[in-house]
């Protein structure tokens, strides 16, 4: 599952790649957006946890993780 979250008051955004389902991601979200824990606490497929202050939270975008083409195939 690809997760990318803004940050506000930074330029970049942080991207990573996560084993958890859309609903957990979406339930640690939003329990921190709800005040119920001070930190979002994500972990990525190679084991590194990411902590976002849940007050400096932007946006959070939940995806499938996108396909790399590889080749000159047409378009």
């Amino acid at each position: 599952m690809e997760v990318k979250i803004g940050v506000q008051h930074s330029p970049r955004e942080i991207v990573l790649e996560s084993g958890e389902s859309a609903e957990e991601v979406e339930r640690a979200v939003g329990d921190a957006l709800a005040g119920k824990t001070q930190l979002l606490s994500l972990s990525d497929d190679k084991g590194r946890k990411v902590l976002v202050p849940s007050d400096r939270i932007a946006y959070v975008e939940i995806g499938e993780p996108a396909v790399r083409r590889v080749g000159f195939g047409a378009l």
